[in-house]
């Protein structure tokens, strides 16, 4: 596309719309500037954060001083770092310096952080700006936008409908236009889980390949994003090593901006559509796997079943391991503090309670015994494709897809083993439900095969139906609803 051509294509959208990649293009082409998008995306806040409510902490005077800084410098031909004059968002529990850390909670004591964690500093060196802070469910262990802190934050596409989450404010402002780039984290399906329900791309990468503070076992930083390559854009920015993280990978010489120049044919990709575990996959979303499948097969890539290989015991002790941790969190705190966390997370925490130190012995050995199991099962293969989640979005005000806490991890079968084994999974739209619900697919990798994942991604993100296709004109028609 020539420089007319791609400046027309600019113009005909709002700039709000633009990914990532589009924005910095047209900032190099001078063909408008970064106090211009800033306009449009404070514009499409005001007028849709009302009813999604994704945002927490928001700045939108310093955003607006730091575009016009950032239009100096374009102006220049002088751009600070690879992402200067971008809108992003931060999940509130990723900490920004003098910013407190509620954790979705109102019984966390507020207190500013005194830092900036990894992904934070890595995004103001690169020249983003900073919105604001995205919300989360008490404690990060809901997969929804329920919080006794925040207010309740809703789907884009219909706000009767879920984002998910734990990070639900990045999947909503992704879905809602809150500029082009988010940063959430994952622990067993938080990033990959909102991208899916929302219609988005995210990545969990293998587990240290984005540095984050403080690390746990299990849990990784990535990008929610409308596209791919605005996910590579953000990986090539927040994988830049620091060693805050004491669990993160070596630095890699990882060619990000190769996304686009993968291929699919003669790999061996294992379609696992039965996780061992948790609820059934309903048949909307088993058809939207397997039609991804076939795109693949049809370009040249080997297709054979993955059986199953995760357990009901394994997700229960997963489950049960969280339970104590958080339990250790609940007794931390004061009485009084205690009575304002969310009715369905004092429930969970209880099950913690009281658990003899043999049964966590086993909770423990059960995240290594995952690990093994995982990469076992999968290793054999260049890519597995499943769902992401065995059911689509649910209603807004529910904790959990069962509403129940006795099964309250049964959703997260086709995505916590990914982080148990550290392996990159991938989440990107594969089609819709009959009522408009968006259908993720998810397509992992060997441990550290992040760019090959997200390769993948790419061509299966050109190749796939336009019914596959999210049409970002949709969520405006969701606030009418």
């Amino acid at each position: 596309m020539n420089e007319d051509a791609t400046k027309k294509d600019a113009m005909n959208k709002d700039l709000a719309d633009l990914s990532a990649v589009e924005m910095l293009d047209g900032y190099r082409h001078k063909f408008f500037s970064p106090t211009e998008v800033m306009e449009a995306v404070q514009r499409r806040i005001a007028a849709r954060e009302p009813v999604v409510k994704a945002l927490w902490a928001a700045d939108p005077e310093r955003a607006s001083a730091e575009a016009k800084e950032s239009t100096k410098r374009w102006a220049g031909d002088a751009p600070m770092g690879a992402l200067d004059g971008v809108p992003i968002t931060l999940k509130e529990n990723i900490a920004t310096k003098g910013t407190p850390l509620p954790l979705g909670s109102a019984a966390t004591v507020l207190q500013p952080a005194d830092y900036d964690a990894p992904p934070a500093l890595r995004v103001k060196e690169a020249g983003a700006i900073l919105l604001g802070k995205t919300t989360m469910p008490d404690l990060g262990m809901l997969s929804s936008g329920l919080s006794s802190f925040h207010a309740l934050t809703s789907n884009p596409w219909n706000p009767l409908w879920n984002p998910g989450g734990s990070s639900a404010g990045g999947g909503a402002a992704a879905a809602s236009g809150y500029g082009p780039l988010h940063v959430g984290t994952d622990i067993g399906g938080s990033l990959r889980l909102p991208a899916s329900w929302n219609g988005i791309v995210s990545l969990k990468p293998s587990n240290g390949r984005v540095p984050i503070d403080p690390p746990y076992f299990g849990r990784a930083a990535g990008p929610l994003t409308r596209t791919v390559g605005d996910t590579a854009l953000l990986m090539s920015v927040l994988s830049i090593p620091d060693r805050a993280d004491y669990m993160s990978l070596p630095p890699a010489d990882i060619d990000w901006g190769a996304v686009n120049r993968g291929t699919v044919n003669g790999l061996r990709i294992g379609l696992h559509l039965d996780a061992g575990a948790g609820m059934p996959v309903e048949p909307h979303t088993r058809n939207a796997v397997i039609a991804a499948a076939k795109l693949f097969e049809q370009a040249g890539a080997h297709v054979e079943p993955l059986p199953p290989f995760f357990s009901a015991d394994a997700l229960h002790d997963l489950d049960l391991f969280w339970r104590v941790r958080g339990w250790v969190d609940y007794c931390a705190m004061a009485p009084e503090r205690q009575k304002l966390l969310l009715p369905f997370i004092s429930d969970w925490v209880h099950g913690g309670k009281d658990v003899p130190s043999t049964t966590l012995m086993r909770c423990v050995s059960r995240k290594l015994e995952v690990r093994k199991l995982t990469q076992r099962a999968t290793e054999k293969f260049d890519l597995v494709l499943s769902p992401v989640s065995p059911v689509p979005t649910y209603p807004v005000d529910w904790p959990m897809p069962s509403n129940d806490v006795t099964r309250a991890m049964d959703h997260i079968a086709f995505t916590v083993p990914y982080n148990m084994s550290e392996q990159p999974a991938v989440s990107i739209n594969a089609g819709f439900t009959p009522d408009g619900k968006p259908i993720g697919v998810q397509i992992s990798g060997r441990r550290f095969c992040d760019l090959e994942v997200l390769q993948a991604a790419a061509w299966y993100e050109s190749a796939r139906p336009a019914s596959a296709k999210p049409n970002w004109e949709i969520p405006s028609r969701g606030m009418t609803n």
